[in-house]
């Protein structure tokens, strides 16, 4: 259901509404034509409220994006140079250095 089938809903219910069938095929009077008319032209309003406010709450909807890693963890060598600390990371992906 969407905006589409609303405004589609909404021009079918106008043409009821708003004009008179006298053909054998759809026997509708006056009456008929203009209740039918109404129940499709608030069917197609109430369409197009719900097709907006879902695109509006799906608009604000926030994707997180979640890394994974397979294999062994980083691995941190320190070494001592006189009174300076060396660091060194290496990623091990797959077992591999």
């Amino acid at each position: 259901m969407g905006i589409g089938l609303g405004i589609v809903l909404l021009v079918i219910g106008a043409i009821f509404y708003f004009t008179t069938v006298d053909s054998s095929v759809l026997n509708m009077s006056s009456g008929t034509g203009n209740t039918i008319g109404i129940i499709l032209m608030v069917a197609g309003a109430l369409a197009v409220i719900l097709a907006l406010v879902m695109n509006a709450q799906r608009a604000r909807t926030q994707h997180t994006v979640v890394t994974e890693r397979r294999g062994a963890p980083d691995v941190v060598e320190r070494r001592v140079d006189g009174d300076e600390v060396v660091e060194r990371r290496t990623e091990r992906r797959d077992g591999t250095i």
